[in-house]
C-alpha cells in the first residue's frame, strides 16, 4: 500500500467525481429555463430529468470492473472525453427527443462514482476505508455546484445553452488532469468475473448493502433532481429558479459534507448500529415531508433531516462494502453503486405519478418511510447473525 500516492489520487479522484456529478445532474436545475424554449418538454420533465440516472447507474458495474482491471486513470480519462459529445449536443437541443438523447448519455458522469470507490481502497488499510470512501464521496457536491451554478451561469450568459457549453471546459480540464496526474502504476486486479460474481451473490449481505444504498444514495439523488421543479411549482411554493437552486444546493452540500463523517463513524464505532439510527431518522423525515409538503418551513426541516441521514448513511454503507468484499471490489462496488443510482431514478417518477392519481404528494414521501422500515428489519437480521457468528 502506498498512502502517499493514495493521498494524491484521493484529491484528484474526488475532484474528478465532482466534475462528473456536475454533468450528471445538469438538466434538473436548468429545466425551468429549457421549457421556455422547448415548451412541450414540460409534460416529460420527470422522465427527462431522471434519464441520466439510468445509464449512470447501469454503467457503474462495468466502470467498477474496468477500474480494477485497467486503473482509475484510464476510465476517468475516457469518460470525460466521451462526455464532451452529449454535453455539446444538449447545448444545441431544440426538441424533446434531443433532450432525451443527451440526457441518457449524461449518465456517464454519474457512472464515474464506481471508479474511485474501487480504486482508492487499494492504497489504504481497511481501518481507513470508511473515511477514504467518505472523502471521495464528497465529490457528490458537484450536484450542488450545478444546482446553484447552472442557473447563475444561464442568467449571466443570457441563456441555458451558453451555461451548458461552459461544462465543456470543465470536462476538457479534468481529462487533461487525469492524463497528467493519474496513477499509471496503479495495482491492477484481474480476478475472473464469473468467480467474483458467484462469491458475491452467495452472500446475503451483498443484497442488504444494495438495498441500503438504494435508499440512502437514492434519496440524495432523488432530492437533487426533484427539488428544483418542486420548489418552483406555482401551485406549491412558486420560488424562482435561482432560489430553488440555492435551496437544493444546501441540501446537497449538507448530505455531501456528512458523508465522510459517516465513514469515520463506521471506522471508529459499530457501523451497523450507527446505520440503524440513521435509518430511523430517515424514516421520520419521510413522514414529516408527507404531511408538511405544502408548508415551506416544515418542509425545509424535513428535507434537512433527510439530507443529514442520507449523507451519513452513504458514508456508512461504503464502509461495509470493501470490508466484506475486498477481493470482489470491482463487481460488488459496481452493483451497490448501481442500485444507489437507480434509487434516485424512481422516486421523482413515483412521486409525480402518485400525485397524478391522488392529487397529493404525501404517498410518495410515505413510501420513503416504508422502504426505511424494510431496511431496518434487514439490519436487525444481520446484527443477529453477526452476534451468532461471534459466539460460534
Amino acid at each position: 500500500m502506498n498512502e502517499k500516492m493514495g493521498k494524491k489520487q484521493l484529491i484528484l479522484h474526488t475532484f474528478s467525481l465532482l466534475a462528473g456529478f456536475m454533468v450528471w445532474t445538469l438538466l434538473a436545475p436548468l429545466f425551468p429555463e429549457i421549457v421556455k424554449d422547448i415548451p412541450e418538454a414540460a409534460e416529460q420533465q420527470a422522465l427527462i430529468v431522471a434519464l441520466p440516472v439510468i445509464l449512470g447507474s447501469v454503467l457503474r458495474i462495468p466502470f467498477g470492473i474496468f477500474a480494477n482491471k485497467t486503473g482509475a486513470r484510464t476510465v476517468f480519462l475516457f469518460s470525460f472525453i466521451f462526455l464532451l459529445i452529449p454535453v455539446f449536443y444538449l447545448s444545441i437541443a431544440s426538441t424533446v427527443m434531443d433532450l432525451m438523447i443527451a440526457a441518457v448519455f449524461l449518465g456517464i458522469g454519474g457512472a464515474t462514482f464506481s471508479i474511485g470507490v474501487t480504486s482508492l481502497p487499494k492504497y489504504y488499510p481497511k481501518e481507513k476505508h470508511g473515511f477514504v470512501n467518505g472523502v471521495y464521496g464528497m465529490g457528490n457536491i458537484g450536484t450542488a455546484v450545478t444546482s446553484f451554478g447552472a442557473p447563475a451561469l444561464a442568467l449571466a450568459f443570457g441563456g441555458w445553452q451558453a451555461a451548458v457549453q461552459t461544462y465543456l471546459v470543465v470536462l476538457a480540464l479534468f481529462a487533461i488532469l487525469q492524463f497528467i496526474f493519474g496513477d499509471k502504476q496503479e495495482k491492477k486486479v484481474n480476478l475472473p468475473l464469473a468467480k467474483q460474481f458467484k462469491e458475491v451473490i452467495r452472500d446475503y449481505k451483498f443484497y442488504f448493502f444494495n438495498l441500503w444504498y438504494f435508499i440512502t444514495f437514492g434519496a440524495f439523488v432523488a432530492f437533487g433532481l426533484f427539488l428544483p421543479g418542486f420548489l418552483t411549482n406555482e401551485e406549491l411554493f412558486g420560488l424562482t429558479t435561482l432560489d430553488a437552486g440555492v435551496r437544493t444546493a444546501v441540501f446537497i452540500i449538507i448530505a455531501t459534507l456528512l458523508r465522510p463523517v459517516g465513514g469515520m463513524i463506521g471506522d471508529k464505532f459499530n457501523a451497523l448500529h450507527a446505520l440503524i439510527i440513521t435509518f430511523v431518522g430517515l424514516a421520520i423525515s419521510g413522514l414529516l415531508l408527507a404531511f408538511t409538503y405544502n408548508f415551506i418551513f416544515l418542509f425545509t426541516v424535513g428535507s434537512l433531516l433527510a439530507a443529514v441521514c442520507a449523507g451519513i448513511g452513504n458514508g456508512l454503507v461504503f464502509k461495509f462494502v470493501p470490508t466484506y468484499f475486498s477481493k470482489q471490489a470491482g463487481i460488488s462496488n459496481g452493483f451497490v453503486a448501481m442500485m444507489g443510482g437507480l434509487g434516485g431514478f424512481f422516486p421523482p417518477i413515483v412521486i409525480d405519478q402518485t400525485h397524478n392519481l391522488t392529487g397529493s404528494y404525501a404517498l410518495g414521501f410515505i413510501l420513503l418511510t416504508v422502504f426505511c422500515i424494510i431496511a431496518l428489519f434487514t439490519m436487525f437480521y444481520m446484527n443477529s447473525n453477526l452476534k451468532k457468528n461471534e459466539l460460534a
